[in-house]
C-alpha cells in the first residue's frame, strides 16, 4: 500500500503539515487534508481487497494514519533542525514517528494478510 498515489498524497499532507507549523490558514489546510484523507482511503477500498468475515475492524482508515504519520514526520525533522542531538524532545519525536511507522507496516501487512479490515467512513 505504499507507493503510487499514496506516496503522493503523504507528501502533499507533509506540506500541509508544515504549513501548519508556519502559520498559515488551519481552516483552508485542515480542509485540504480531510480532502486528501479521503482520496487515500477511497484510493484503498478501490484498489486492495479486504476480507470483510472473520477480521477484526481497525480503528482509523489508512488515510488518517498517513496523515499522522505526515505529521509526526514533519515534527521529527524540525526537531532535527532545531534542537541539540541529546535533547529528549527530538528523541521522543523520532521514537513517536519510528512507532508510527511499525503500527502502518503491521496494518498493512494484517489487511493485506485478511486478519484486518479498514472502516468504511
Amino acid at each position: 500500500m505504499i507507493g503510487g498515489p499514496l506516496l503522493w498524497f503523504a507528501r502533499d499532507l507533509a506540506v500541509l503539515h508544515e504549513r501548519r507549523f508556519d502559520g498559515a490558514d488551519l481552516r483552508e489546510i485542515d480542509c485540504r487534508r480531510g480532502e486528501l484523507v479521503l482520496a487515500m482511503d477511497d484510493w484503498v477500498l478501490r484498489s486492495v481487497r479486504q476480507h470483510r468475515v472473520g477480521s477484526a475492524l481497525h480503528t482509523e482508515t489508512i488515510g488518517a494514519v498517513i496523515d499522522r504519520l505526515a505529521e509526526a514526520s514533519v515534527r521529527a525533522h524540525s526537531a532535527l533542525m532545531t534542537l541539540s542531538a541529546n535533547d529528549d524532545v527530538l528523541h521522543g519525536a523520532w521514537h513517536r514517528l519510528a512507532e508510527l511507522a511499525d503500527g502502518y507496516d503491521d496494518l498493512v501487512r494484517d489487511v493485506l494478510a485478511g486478519r484486518r479490515r479498514l472502516p468504511e467512513w
